[in-house]
Parts: C-alpha cells; sequence; structure tokens
C-alpha cells in the first residue's frame, strides 16, 4: 500500500556534523569546533566533517540520483552572526545558493535554524543560562527568515532541546560538559521563552506562509500485549512519565505544545505565571525517533538481556513497532500533523570492490518504513520522512566512528559512495512506499 500523496520522502542533516569549513569566509567558532580532545571519542573534531560547505553541489546531485523529495537541514548560527553581532552576507549566501541548488533540483528544503552549533561568543555571554540568548536568536532568525523564507515553506526552531540541554548541562556528555543540575530550571524557562520568540519573529518577517515544528526526541513503550487495552493504556501513561531523562515526552512538550505545567521535582513551581508564554502555536510536529526503549533501561523490563536483542552498533534496540506507538501516543495526545525528522541506524560499513551491502540499515528501514504506514492507516496524520542520516558523519562525542548515512564518506578522500540501503530506499521513494513489506 502507498504512502499519502505528497509525502516528504526525505534524509536529514546537521550543520556542524557535515559542513565543515569552520573558519571559510568569516564564521566565528562553536561550542563543538572548540570541544576539548579528550571528550570527543579518538581526539575527532568537526573541522572539516564532509566538506559539504564546498561540495554542496555534489550532495545535492546525489540527492537527486536518490530520488529525494525534500531535505532537512540546519542553519548554522555562527556562520550567519559574527562576534561583534552582526550578520555575516557570506554566511547567509552559503544558504541561500543551497536553497536554490535544492529547489532547481526539485527537492524541498526542510531548515532547521538550530542543531546544537551554540556561537562560542553566546556560550561566552552565558549561553542558555542567560536571557540575552532570547533577544540574540531572535536577532539571527530574523536574519535568516529574511534571506530565505521567499523560498522556504518549512521551519524547524530547535532540534532536541532535551538533549542540547541535558546532555550539555546537565549530564556532561555533551559541548559545553558542564555538569548544572540545579540549572535546570533556568535554562529549561530561558529555552521556552527562546524558542517562543522564534516562532513569533518567524511569523512576523517570513515573506510567505510558514510551517513551524520542533524536533523532539521521542519515543515510546511498546504495550506488552498490543491487542490489549489495558496494556496499550499503561504503556501510554509510561510513555509521558517524567523521568525518562532526554527522551522524556512530557517534560519538554506539555508545557510548549498544551501549555500545561509538569509539576515533578517543582521544576516548573516558579514558572507557573511564564506556562502562557511557553506555549507556542505550531504547525506541525517534528519527531526524532531512534530506539525502542521498553527494552532499555528507561523504566522498562530491565531483566531483558539487550545482547540478544536486534541492536545498532551503539547498541541502540531495533524494533519497528516503537515508532508505530510513538506516532500513536504523541497523535493522541498532542493533535498535531506529524513529520519523521530524524530516523535511522549507526553501523559498521565499509567498503568492499566499490560497494557498501548494508542490509542490516535495509532490514531497519523496511521494519520502520512499515510500521510508520501502519500508524498512517490507523488514522495518525504523518506527511513526511526524513531519513538520518544523508550522509555519513561527525557523531558529536563518538566522532567519526558511528556510520548513520545513506551515502558512504571515505574521511581521507571525503569521496562519497551511495550504500545499497541508498538505492533501496530510491525504490521506496520511486514507488511512494508501495515495495515496503
Amino acid at each position: 500500500m502507498a504512502f499519502p500523496d505528497g509525502f516528504l520522502w526525505g534524509a536529514a542533516t546537521a550543520a556542524p556534523q557535515i559542513e565543515g569549513g569552520y573558519d571559510s569566509d568569516g564564521r566565528t567558532p562553536s561550542i563543538w569546533d572548540e570541544a576539548p580532545k579528550e571528550k570527543i571519542k579518538n581526539g575527532d573534531n568537526c573541522h572539516v566533517a564532509c566538506d559539504h560547505y564546498h561540495r554542496y553541489k555534489e550532495d545535492i546531485a546525489l540527492m537527486k540520483e536518490l530520488g529525494l523529495k525534500s531535505y532537512r537541514f540546519s542553519v548554522s548560527w555562527p556562520r550567519v552572526i559574527s562576534q561583534d553581532g552582526k550578520v555575516n552576507p557570506k554566511g547567509l549566501e552559503f544558504y541561500s545558493n543551497l536553497v536554490d541548488e535544492l529547489i532547481k533540483n526539485g527537492i524541498e528544503p526542510l531548515v532547521t535554524l538550530y542543531h546544537w552549533d551554540l556561537p562560542l561568543w553566546q556560550y561566552k555571554k552565558g549561553g542558555w543560562l542567560k536571557k540575552d540568548i532570547i533577544d540574540d536568536f531572535a536577532f539571527y532568525v530574523k536574519a535568516v527568515v529574511e534571506a530565505l523564507s521567499d523560498r522556504v515553506t518549512y521551519w524547524i526552531t530547535f532540534n532536541e532541546p532535551s538533549c542540547f540541554l541535558m546532555n550539555g548541562y546537565m549530564q556532561g556528555v555533551h559541548a559545553p560538559f558542564k555538569h548544572r543540575y540545579l540549572a535546570l530550571p533556568k535554562f529549561t524557562k530561558i529555552f521556552m521563552l527562546t524558542n517562543r520568540r522564534a516562532v513569533e519573529t518567524i511569523r512576523k518577517y517570513a515573506k510567505k506562509k510558514p510551517l513551524i515544528g520542533l524536533s523532539f526526541a521521542s519515543g515510546a513503550f511498546i504495550p506488552n500485549d498490543e491487542s490489549d487495552p489495558k496494556s496499550v493504556e499503561e504503556a501510554y501513561n509510561k510513555s509521558f512519565n517524567v523521568t525518562m531523562g532526554t527522551m522524556n515526552n512530557r517534560w519538554w512538550m506539555d508545557p510548549i505544545l498544551l501549555g500545561k505545567p509538569v509539576t515533578a521535582y517543582g521544576i516548573y513551581a516558579t514558572h507557573k505565571s511564564d506556562m502562557p508564554r511557553f506555549k507556542t502555536d505550531f504547525d506541525f510536529l517534528a519527531v526524532n525517533h531512534y530506539e525502542a526503549f521498553n527494552y532499555s533501561a528507561w523504566g522498562g523490563d530491565k531483566s531483558i538481556d539487550k545482547s540478544k536483542l536486534n541492536t545498532t552498533s551503539l547498541g541502540w534496540v531495533i524494533d519497528g513497532r516503537s515508532i508505530y506507538w510513538t506516532l500513536k501516543f504523541l497523535y493522541r495526545r498532542y493533535r498535531l500533523p506529524i513529520i519523521i525528522t530524524e530516523n535511522g541506524m549507526a553501523n559498521n560499513d565499509s567498503i568492499t570492490d566499490g560497494e557498501v551491502r548494508d542490509d542490516v540499515r535495509i532490514g531497519f528501514m523496511n521494519d520502520y518504513l512499515s510500521n510508520v504506514r501502519r500508524a498512517i492507516d490507523d488514522g495518525v496524520k504523518v506527511f513526511g520522512y526524513q531519513h538520518w542520516s544523508l550522509m555519513d558523519n561527525f557523531e558529536w562525542a563518538e566522532g567519526y566512528e558511528p556510520r548513520f548515512g545513506l551515502i558512504y564518506v571515505d574521511y581521507k578522500t571525503l569521496k562519497r559512495t551511495p550504500k545499497n540501503s541508498a538505492y533501496h530506499y530510491k525504490k521506496i521513494i520511486e514507488t511512494n512506499g508501495e515495495i515496503i513489506p
């Protein structure tokens, strides 16, 4: 059975993971450019990455070859705004050229405004712990929207706030590698006000009607018995438990999408007067989904041995039913159309005789997309799917070891080679999903 007409088949990337050109044409450093070597596996850095900044036309030609209908990318704040707070014309020119090239090749651009590359100068001003960021981010958003909104319809304000805030400022595993547990109420409030202002800025300055969302790291527990309403209800309630760390649905979504406080730990107790300002009118919900975490230590059955389960090279459990229940539960709670902005797997891919045989990724794709179709058939409004990732890239603190891409990148030569999964995805797109088992 085919997917809905006009379905946005695509792939996703993020500026700090693929662009490189970290000091080209007036770009200033981000917190990831200056990450201590000992914090990144193998001492890797993102200074060159995939060199997309200088090779974007080659990459878009590959997108066209694979038949992509859309492409989600992020704009780099430190490339667009200089340390003195002025707009960098060269930075905006790059993204304008990128959008033009996408459109010329029949590919719909989906623009993410923040994918974790906080400018170093902004961090030194206080970053997510000072309210200055609200006005500074709005200034940056205005510059991007004025430059691109005559050609861009889809806007995503932030990618996974739970990850860049909690991993960066609490758990200390991502830049800026801080352990500021008591700062949770502060950076939560500042982020939510920054997000609200960003949406208002897009709507005010967009040259054509924008459609706006926010990409949340999302997941749901698979019911123990999918045919039992009681089991389904238990899984639903557990999926919105507030103790689920960076994969917490309710903590970040309820205040923003429903304007409802989350009372656990009293975190929002001091912010009740802010709740109306936290609530943001989005046009769609953007979902990033990877792991089936009823099997993991998020609160599921800890007696299950994960080593006996299907996992990625990062140890994330593979079970396509998880995306079905994630979509079902999120749509039930928030009633917004959904686009899947990230879904994919890390694999230890290698190239042999010019070919990358990543059958496990093909199986993953079939499993997850068949469950997306199942959710659509059950009434969930899903209008697009962005595979993570278009190409192998810099995977944050894991460096370059995990390979998520449809396209293999030789990091010594930067040569791109589409994997077998890329050609499988091409067939999926050509048939609008009809070939998915």
